[in-house]
Protein backbone atom coordinates (compact mmCIF):
# COMPACT_ATOMS: atom_id res chain seq x y z
CA UNK A 1 0.00 0.00 0.00
CA UNK A 2 0.86 3.69 -0.68
CA UNK A 3 1.92 5.56 2.03
CA UNK A 4 -0.64 8.68 0.47
CA UNK A 5 1.14 11.51 2.80
CA UNK A 6 4.11 10.80 0.91
CA UNK A 7 2.58 11.64 -2.57
CA UNK A 8 0.23 14.05 -1.80
CA UNK A 9 1.21 17.26 0.39
CA UNK A 10 -2.21 18.69 1.38
CA UNK A 11 -4.96 15.96 2.57
CA UNK A 12 -4.62 15.04 6.70
CA UNK A 13 -6.46 11.80 7.62
CA UNK A 14 -9.99 11.95 9.32
CA UNK A 15 -11.46 10.18 12.53
CA UNK A 16 -13.44 7.74 9.58
CA UNK A 17 -9.88 6.70 7.90
CA UNK A 18 -10.71 9.12 4.82
CA UNK A 19 -7.84 11.42 3.72
CA UNK A 20 -9.43 14.74 3.08
CA UNK A 21 -7.56 17.58 1.03
CA UNK A 22 -7.25 20.74 3.40
CA UNK A 23 -9.05 22.65 0.38
CA UNK A 24 -12.12 22.74 -1.75
CA UNK A 25 -12.70 23.14 -5.63
CA UNK A 26 -16.18 23.39 -6.72
CA UNK A 27 -17.24 19.66 -9.24
CA UNK A 28 -19.75 19.32 -12.26
CA UNK A 29 -20.92 16.33 -10.58
CA UNK A 30 -24.67 16.77 -9.10
CA UNK A 31 -25.22 16.24 -5.21
CA UNK A 32 -27.38 13.29 -5.32
CA UNK A 33 -25.27 11.39 -8.40
CA UNK A 34 -23.04 9.26 -5.78
CA UNK A 35 -26.69 8.54 -3.56
CA UNK A 36 -28.59 7.52 -6.34
CA UNK A 37 -25.45 4.86 -8.18
CA UNK A 38 -25.40 3.45 -4.99
CA UNK A 39 -28.59 2.34 -4.56
CA UNK A 40 -28.15 1.02 -8.72
CA UNK A 41 -24.42 -0.44 -8.84
CA UNK A 42 -24.78 -3.54 -7.01
CA UNK A 43 -27.29 -5.16 -9.23
CA UNK A 44 -27.09 -3.07 -12.08
CA UNK A 45 -25.94 -5.05 -15.50
CA UNK A 46 -24.29 -1.89 -16.78
CA UNK A 47 -22.45 -1.43 -13.75
CA UNK A 48 -21.26 -5.10 -13.82
CA UNK A 49 -20.55 -5.61 -16.94
CA UNK A 50 -18.39 -2.16 -17.12
CA UNK A 51 -16.07 -3.27 -14.07
CA UNK A 52 -15.57 -6.45 -16.26
CA UNK A 53 -14.18 -4.70 -19.05
CA UNK A 54 -12.01 -2.49 -16.58
CA UNK A 55 -10.42 -5.29 -14.90
CA UNK A 56 -9.83 -7.24 -17.68
CA UNK A 57 -7.90 -4.55 -19.33
CA UNK A 58 -6.14 -3.70 -16.02
CA UNK A 59 -5.32 -7.40 -15.72
CA UNK A 60 -3.27 -6.94 -18.98
CA UNK A 61 -1.80 -3.66 -18.69
CA UNK A 62 -1.32 -2.64 -14.66
CA UNK A 63 -1.46 -5.73 -12.87
CA UNK A 64 1.27 -4.76 -10.32
CA UNK A 65 0.74 -1.17 -10.44
CA UNK A 66 -0.98 0.74 -7.66
CA UNK A 67 -4.39 1.74 -9.35
CA UNK A 68 -5.63 5.33 -8.89
CA UNK A 69 -9.30 5.36 -9.24
CA UNK A 70 -9.90 9.52 -10.09
CA UNK A 71 -13.26 10.39 -9.81
CA UNK A 72 -14.24 7.22 -8.56
CA UNK A 73 -17.59 7.85 -7.02
CA UNK A 74 -18.91 5.27 -4.17
CA UNK A 75 -15.99 2.58 -5.14
CA UNK A 76 -17.63 -0.15 -6.76
CA UNK A 77 -14.66 0.41 -9.43
CA UNK A 78 -11.93 0.21 -7.00
CA UNK A 79 -13.85 -2.08 -4.89
CA UNK A 80 -14.05 -4.78 -7.64
CA UNK A 81 -10.30 -4.02 -8.23
CA UNK A 82 -9.39 -4.53 -4.41
CA UNK A 83 -11.20 -8.03 -4.66
CA UNK A 84 -8.76 -9.06 -7.45
CA UNK A 85 -5.98 -8.62 -5.72
CA UNK A 86 -5.12 -4.70 -6.89
CA UNK A 87 -3.63 -2.07 -4.91
CA UNK A 88 -6.24 0.80 -5.19
CA UNK A 89 -6.37 4.36 -4.45
CA UNK A 90 -9.61 5.74 -4.71
CA UNK A 91 -9.99 9.82 -5.30
CA UNK A 92 -13.68 11.18 -5.04
CA UNK A 93 -14.66 14.86 -4.60
CA UNK A 94 -17.74 14.19 -2.97
CA UNK A 95 -18.18 13.42 0.39
CA UNK A 96 -21.25 11.22 -0.03
CA UNK A 97 -19.11 9.25 -2.81
CA UNK A 98 -16.40 8.79 -0.75
CA UNK A 99 -18.15 7.71 2.68
CA UNK A 100 -19.81 5.06 1.24
CA UNK A 101 -16.63 3.67 -0.84
CA UNK A 102 -15.48 3.50 2.99
CA UNK A 103 -18.43 1.88 3.61
CA UNK A 104 -17.62 -0.91 1.19
CA UNK A 105 -14.38 -1.19 2.60
CA UNK A 106 -12.06 0.34 -0.25
CA UNK A 107 -8.30 0.88 1.90
CA UNK A 108 -7.35 4.04 1.05
CA UNK A 109 -9.74 6.61 0.14
CA UNK A 110 -9.10 10.29 -0.37
CA UNK A 111 -12.07 13.28 -0.82
CA UNK A 112 -10.86 15.35 -2.96
CA UNK A 113 -9.32 16.56 -6.50
CA UNK A 114 -6.20 15.80 -7.54
CA UNK A 115 -4.57 19.67 -7.47
CA UNK A 116 -6.78 19.88 -3.69
CA UNK A 117 -4.64 17.11 -2.77
CA UNK A 118 -1.22 18.76 -4.54
CA UNK A 119 0.28 15.38 -5.17
CA UNK A 120 3.44 15.59 -6.62
CA UNK A 121 4.23 15.88 -10.11
CA UNK A 122 5.05 11.57 -11.70
CA UNK A 123 3.60 10.33 -8.65
CA UNK A 124 1.22 7.93 -10.23
CA UNK A 125 1.93 4.26 -11.74
CA UNK A 126 -1.60 4.75 -13.52
CA UNK A 127 -4.72 5.74 -13.60
CA UNK A 128 -8.57 5.49 -14.43
CA UNK A 129 -11.67 7.57 -14.84
CA UNK A 130 -14.38 5.92 -15.55
CA UNK A 131 -17.74 8.20 -16.62
CA UNK A 132 -16.07 11.35 -15.46
CA UNK A 133 -13.82 13.12 -18.30
CA UNK A 134 -17.26 14.10 -19.82
CA UNK A 135 -17.98 15.93 -16.42
CA UNK A 136 -15.07 18.10 -17.07
CA UNK A 137 -15.47 21.14 -19.46
CA UNK A 138 -11.64 21.79 -20.33
CA UNK A 139 -11.08 17.88 -20.57
CA UNK A 140 -8.22 18.71 -22.44
CA UNK A 141 -6.72 20.61 -19.13
CA UNK A 142 -8.11 17.68 -17.13
CA UNK A 143 -5.61 15.24 -19.33
CA UNK A 144 -2.79 17.44 -19.57
CA UNK A 145 -3.14 17.84 -15.54
CA UNK A 146 -3.55 13.77 -15.33
CA UNK A 147 -0.39 13.72 -17.38
CA UNK A 148 1.88 15.54 -15.11
CA UNK A 149 0.96 13.07 -11.81
CA UNK A 150 1.64 10.02 -14.28
CA UNK A 151 4.98 8.32 -14.16
CA UNK A 152 6.99 7.79 -17.34
CA UNK A 153 5.29 5.46 -19.36
CA UNK A 154 2.77 5.49 -16.63
CA UNK A 155 -0.83 3.98 -18.48
CA UNK A 156 -4.33 6.36 -18.13
CA UNK A 157 -7.53 3.99 -18.26
CA UNK A 158 -10.58 5.92 -19.91
CA UNK A 159 -14.95 5.07 -20.57
CA UNK A 160 -16.77 8.27 -21.48
CA UNK A 161 -20.22 7.81 -23.03
CA UNK A 162 -20.37 7.91 -27.25
CA UNK A 163 -22.01 9.55 -29.82
CA UNK A 164 -23.33 12.68 -29.85
CA UNK A 165 -26.36 11.32 -31.38
CA UNK A 166 -27.41 9.61 -28.12
CA UNK A 167 -27.28 12.92 -26.18
CA UNK A 168 -30.59 13.49 -24.00
CA UNK A 169 -31.82 14.46 -21.05
CA UNK A 170 -30.08 12.37 -18.61
CA UNK A 171 -26.55 13.95 -20.01
CA UNK A 172 -27.89 17.36 -19.13
CA UNK A 173 -29.02 15.78 -15.66
CA UNK A 174 -25.68 13.80 -14.81
CA UNK A 175 -23.74 17.46 -15.63
CA UNK A 176 -22.23 15.85 -18.91
CA UNK A 177 -20.67 18.52 -21.46
CA UNK A 178 -19.88 16.16 -24.17
CA UNK A 179 -20.19 12.62 -26.01
CA UNK A 180 -17.46 11.44 -27.23
CA UNK A 181 -16.45 9.24 -30.51
CA UNK A 182 -12.96 6.95 -30.76
CA UNK A 183 -11.85 8.91 -32.60
CA UNK A 184 -12.07 12.56 -30.80
CA UNK A 185 -11.67 10.80 -27.21
CA UNK A 186 -8.24 9.52 -28.97
CA UNK A 187 -7.47 13.23 -30.25
CA UNK A 188 -7.49 14.86 -27.16
CA UNK A 189 -5.43 11.89 -25.50
CA UNK A 190 -2.74 12.39 -28.15
CA UNK A 191 -2.97 16.44 -27.48
CA UNK A 192 -2.41 15.63 -23.55
CA UNK A 193 0.87 14.23 -24.11
CA UNK A 194 -0.70 10.61 -24.06
CA UNK A 195 -0.37 7.53 -27.12
CA UNK A 196 -3.18 5.14 -27.45
CA UNK A 197 -2.36 1.82 -26.83
CA UNK A 198 -6.41 0.27 -27.39
CA UNK A 199 -9.73 1.50 -27.57
CA UNK A 200 -13.15 0.54 -28.42
CA UNK A 201 -16.87 0.79 -28.14
CA UNK A 202 -18.86 -1.20 -25.61
CA UNK A 203 -22.90 -1.79 -24.33
CA UNK A 204 -23.44 -2.21 -28.03
CA UNK A 205 -27.07 -3.55 -27.55
CA UNK A 206 -27.63 -0.30 -25.97
CA UNK A 207 -27.42 2.39 -28.31
CA UNK A 208 -30.40 1.84 -29.95
CA UNK A 209 -32.50 1.66 -26.76
CA UNK A 210 -31.07 4.88 -25.44
CA UNK A 211 -31.74 6.59 -28.87
CA UNK A 212 -35.64 5.42 -29.00
CA UNK A 213 -36.63 5.76 -25.66
CA UNK A 214 -34.32 8.82 -24.38
CA UNK A 215 -32.33 10.48 -27.15
CA UNK A 216 -35.58 11.13 -29.86
CA UNK A 217 -38.67 11.77 -26.61
CA UNK A 218 -35.43 14.36 -25.13
CA UNK A 219 -35.75 16.07 -29.17
CA UNK A 220 -39.11 16.08 -29.04
CA UNK A 221 -39.75 17.77 -24.98
CA UNK A 222 -41.37 14.99 -23.97
CA UNK A 223 -42.15 15.61 -20.06
CA UNK A 224 -40.72 13.68 -17.83
CA UNK A 225 -39.65 13.32 -14.21
CA UNK A 226 -35.88 14.43 -13.40
CA UNK A 227 -33.88 12.16 -11.29
CA UNK A 228 -36.80 8.91 -11.35
CA UNK A 229 -34.56 6.49 -9.54
CA UNK A 230 -37.03 4.01 -9.59
CA UNK A 231 -37.27 4.45 -13.41
CA UNK A 232 -33.02 3.80 -13.44
CA UNK A 233 -33.79 0.83 -11.25
CA UNK A 234 -35.55 -0.52 -13.78
CA UNK A 235 -33.67 0.26 -16.10
CA UNK A 236 -30.68 -0.93 -14.68
CA UNK A 237 -31.95 -4.41 -13.01
CA UNK A 238 -30.88 -7.79 -14.25
CA UNK A 239 -33.43 -9.70 -15.72
CA UNK A 240 -34.63 -13.40 -16.39
CA UNK A 241 -36.00 -14.75 -19.27
CA UNK A 242 -34.27 -14.78 -23.03
CA UNK A 243 -33.62 -11.25 -23.02
CA UNK A 244 -31.02 -11.64 -20.71
CA UNK A 245 -29.64 -14.51 -22.06
CA UNK A 246 -29.07 -12.64 -24.74
CA UNK A 247 -27.38 -10.09 -23.39
CA UNK A 248 -25.34 -12.42 -21.32
CA UNK A 249 -24.12 -14.07 -24.36
CA UNK A 250 -23.39 -10.45 -26.19
CA UNK A 251 -21.90 -9.24 -22.64
CA UNK A 252 -19.31 -12.32 -22.89
CA UNK A 253 -18.37 -11.48 -26.76
CA UNK A 254 -17.46 -8.12 -25.77
CA UNK A 255 -15.24 -9.03 -23.14
CA UNK A 256 -13.40 -11.67 -25.12
CA UNK A 257 -12.67 -9.01 -28.12
CA UNK A 258 -11.12 -6.80 -25.29
CA UNK A 259 -9.19 -9.62 -24.21
CA UNK A 260 -7.75 -10.15 -27.42
CA UNK A 261 -7.05 -6.68 -27.96
CA UNK A 262 -9.92 -6.61 -30.83
CA UNK A 263 -12.66 -3.21 -31.28
CA UNK A 264 -15.86 -3.65 -30.96
CA UNK A 265 -17.56 -1.24 -33.63
CA UNK A 266 -20.25 0.44 -31.98
CA UNK A 267 -21.80 0.92 -28.60
CA UNK A 268 -23.31 3.37 -25.89
CA UNK A 269 -19.92 3.86 -24.57
CA UNK A 270 -15.95 3.98 -25.31
CA UNK A 271 -13.17 2.68 -23.54
CA UNK A 272 -9.31 3.78 -23.96
CA UNK A 273 -6.26 2.86 -22.72
CA UNK A 274 -3.09 5.06 -23.27
CA UNK A 275 0.21 5.66 -22.19
CA UNK A 276 2.65 8.81 -21.29
CA UNK A 277 4.10 9.59 -24.24
CA UNK A 278 6.76 12.17 -22.93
Amino acid sequence: MKDLLEIAENIQLGKDGIYFAKTHSKISYPEEGNVNCFQLEQDSFWFNHRNKVILEAVNTYSKNKTFFDIGGGNGFVAKGLQENGQDVVLIEPGVQGAKYAKLRNVNQVICATLEDAHFKKESIDSAGMFDVVEHIEDDLGFLKNIHTYLKKDGIVYISVPAFNLLWSNEDDDAGHFRRYTLKTAEQVLIKAGFKPLYSTYFFSPLVLPIFLFRSIPSKLRVKRKSHDLKKYQKEHQQRGGIVNALLERVWKWELKRIKNKKRIPFGSSCFLIAQKNK
